[in-house]
């Protein structure tokens, strides 16, 4: 019972209403029965009713005014009539305020349970073509959710899609952070919007105002058109600030101030501009660690931090490495048959994954794509990462340990900063926001240490 549709019944006549709710339950279905319109109203919850039916003519509030509120609610929740001899006109009105169908007072059993499964019919047929839909257009990617874990998330998500609060979505590096934001925007009523993501590690900070919030023609040297801007090409839609730790101060106030006003200042126009805009942000940082030492403005944090998602690292779910593969394999075989033989997928879940979902996709398609024969082969497996060497730490050296003496012929200082650049980025497998925040530095500053002396990410 559990599973079966949840159905809400409004009815102020207590015989119908208990007759009604009997029919129902006996037919499998749940029933949460009540008798006036602002029972209804306060009890309705888009997320576990999945089909309302109520009088029309009730005192209080009408069986229209709850039929207008619903939907102002829940567009997506189908909504059933029932009307006495006599209320044809008031029915029709229904039906052109967003009723799904109609049913006769006093019910009957057949017509009732026919109108019900007719109008349960409906809405599946509408779920099903708006998720075919939202496919074809990439907005919403398939999720593997083979664990405790990742379920959990997947809940939470979709309990948050239909409402507007902001979502902080936290979690290491390729940990899909990013397919979490997909899933709650395709899941709410702003699916058929856009689905706008920006990363706000990819853009050079003296770009990125611009970016995120448009300009107006001649607003600056070299501004020879207009640009809309990421808030607003996601008007009516979801807006997607990965790496949001990475926001520069000044630009941190300014997303402040959106999130508060719902306007966004154009570079340029004099006056603000109304924004109709569901935030979300993502993160690999502890955005409470830079809040506390002055690098992320506190109550920037608050007003994202409205309900936070936190994506476990695949090695705290390690019962996914079976499903993800099979995945990604399917992915990049493109049509071709595969065995994944038992000893791969040992060997798979041996291994720590510091580049979690993604470095394990990586790995799947170098196993493809050095397959010669129909079974994939543990022998094209990408070598382990060596354990990253310890880094010298004035503060922790011991006497064991000490912090090593200088050379008499003297130093290289640009060859020590190269080397220590490398050996953090390979101990952040990679990442440069995390081993810019390691060393200190802004990430700017660290992808300039990094391009001057030629150093690349390490994989």
């Amino acid at each position: 019972m559990s599973d079966a549709p949840r159905i809400l019944l409004v009815e102020d006549d207590a015989s119908s209403r208990e007759l009604g709710a009997f029919n129902l339950r006996k037919a499998g279905y749940a029933v949460d029965a009540v008798a006036d319109g602002e029972a209804a109203l306060h009890g309705f919850d888009p997320s576990s009713h999945t089909l309302v039916i109520t009088d029309l003519r009730m005192p209080g509030l009408s069986g229209l005014e709850l039929l207008r509120a619903i939907k102002a609610r829940s567009a997506d929740t189908p909504v059933v009539v029932v009307t006495a001899f006599g209320d044809v006109d008031v029915a029709v009105q229904a039906m052109k305020l967003g009723a799904q169908d109609f049913v006769g007072k006093p019910f009957n059993r057949d017509h009732l349970l026919v109108t019900v499964e007719r109008a349960l019919e409906g809405r599946r047929l509408q779920e099903e073509v708006r998720s075919l839909r939202r496919q074809a257009g990439g907005i919403e990617r398939p999720m593997v959710v083979a664990s405790e874990a990742m379920q959990s998330v997947v809940d939470i998500a979709d309990r948050l899609a239909n409402s507007d609060a902001t979502v902080l979505i936290t979690g290491e590096t390729g940990t899909g952070k990013e397919l979490v934001a997909r899933r709650i925007h395709a899941r709410s009523a702003r699916a058929d919007s856009p689905f706008v993501a920006i990363n706000c590690a990819a853009v050079p900070t003296e770009l990125l105002e611009s970016e995120l919030f448009g300009h107006t023609k001649g607003a600056f040297t070299g501004a020879s058109r207009a640009r809309t801007g990421r808030f607003r090409q996601a008007e009516g839609g979801t807006l997607l600030l990965d790496e949001i730790a990475e926001l520069p101060a000044p630009l941190q106030a300014k997303l402040l101030r959106i999130l508060q006003e719902r306007v966004v200042d154009v570079v340029g126009n004099d006056s603000p501009v109304p924004l109709d805009v569901r935030v979300l942000a993502a993160t690999n940082q502890d955005l409470n660690v830079r809040a506390r030492t002055g690098q992320f403005r506190e109550d920037l944090l608050y007003r994202l931090n409205v309900v936070e998602v936190r994506v476990p690292p695949l090695r705290d779910r390690l019962e996914e490495i079976g499903a993800l593969t099979s995945h990604f394999v399917a992915r990049h075989a493109r049509g071709r048959e595969l065995v994944i033989p038992d000893d791969l997928l040992q060997a798979l879940g041996r291994r720590a994954w510091p580049g979690n979902v993604r470095q394990l996709e990586n790995a799947c398609e170098r196993l493809v794509l050095l397959c010669r024969t129909d079974t994939l082969s543990i022998a094209d497996l990408p070598p382990e990462a060596e354990p990253p060497e310890p880094a010298l730490n004035p503060q922790r050296a011991t006497a064991q340990q000490p912090w090593p003496s200088l050379p008499e012929d003297g130093l290289d200082l640009f060859d020590l900063e190269k080397r220590v650049i490398t050996r953090v980025l390979r101990l952040k497998g990679g990442n440069v926001s995390q081993a810019a925040a390691y060393l200190r530095v802004p990430r700017h500053v660290l992808a300039y240490r990094m391009a001057k002396y030629g150093i690349q990410r390490e994989q």
